[in-house]
């Protein structure tokens, strides 16, 4: 039996009245690359920040590699907990200063913190820094300053910083192509699988509401609307028209061709951007 990264049980949020998430279960095991899809509003963010320990929930519990290592237990801290998660997200892009460079985004990920003021002499971390660099294709970044590298750019220095976590379980990007133009997208997709086929990590867990951004290499989904889970478990099962037209409250159709989706409304195409043309 797999190891189980982390196991999110019966979580539910409730704010205001509003109930923002809803009996969620998720449990990732090590060699599973998760897919969350859902449109705005559906809870994908808040799930998220259940899982960093940044939104406590109302019910349910958060564990790591099985119900032992509950963390929300006296014993394991959230800081702990977060230093094994390589995260990336525009929440951490925008915290960055712009004279920040490539190395130096790249250090910041094995102290888990955003921006490197720990400049003294650390050579061993330097060369772990530019050994990342190298993975993640970006020798080239090493002394760029943040303010000068291309959106593409950034997202690749932030898995390289992501990918320094000392302890990390799983990789999570959250919307990480948001702000890139199709092109630079798809550059993008494939960059990530290739780091998923090299095994760069032991699991992947990517959030977005564009089915084209589904990479071949997820093998599980979770599809929520309104805070529940539509479908969720092996991606052949959970990733079809049913589950989408209920997600999204259309009726719609998905298709897919060597391992990527594309979704119609009816036999129209439906772009990144929504619009059916």
């Amino acid at each position: 039996m797999a190891a189980t990264v982390f196991e999110m049980e019966s979580i539910s949020v409730q704010r205001g009245g509003r109930r923002i998430l809803n009996g969620i279960n998720l449990r990732v095991e090590r060699g599973q690359h998760w897919v969350i899809l859902g449109g705005n509003g559906s809870g994908k963010t808040s799930l998220l920040n259940v899982l960093m320990g940044y939104l406590t929930p109302t019910t349910g519990e958060v564990h790591m590699r099985g119900r032992e290592d509950a963390v929300n237990s006296a014993t394991q801290s959230w800081d702990d907990w977060r230093k094994r998660i390589g995260f990336v997200s525009s929440s951490i892009s925008q915290l960055v200063e712009s004279a920040e460079t490539g190395l130096e985004i790249v250090l910041s990920g094995r102290h888990a913190m955003v921006n490197y003021w720990q400049h003294e002499d650390d050579p061993s971390g330097i060369r772990a820094a530019e050994k990342i660099l190298e993975k993640v294709n970006c020798v080239g970044l090493r002394d760029q300053p943040w303010a000068t590298m291309s959106q593409g750019e950034r997202q690749r220095v932030l898995i390289g910083r992501a990918l320094m976590v000392p302890k990390m379980e799983v990789l999570v990007l959250d919307e990480p192509c948001a702000g890139l133009d199709p092109v630079a997208r798809e550059h993008f997709l494939q960059f990530v699988e290739e780091l998923t086929e090299k095994g760069s990590f032991r699991s992947l867990v990517l959030v977005t509401h564009h089915v084209e951004e589904i990479i071949p290499a997820i093998t599980h989904a979770l599809v929520l609307k309104d805070g529940k889970a539509v479908s969720q478990g092996e991606r052949r099962r959970a990733l079809n028209s049913f589950s989408l037209s209920e997600a999204f409250g259309a009726d719609l159709k998905l298709r897919s061709r060597l391992g990527r989706y594309r979704l119609y409304y009816g036999d129209e195409f439906i772009p990144e951007g929504g619009q059916v043309v």
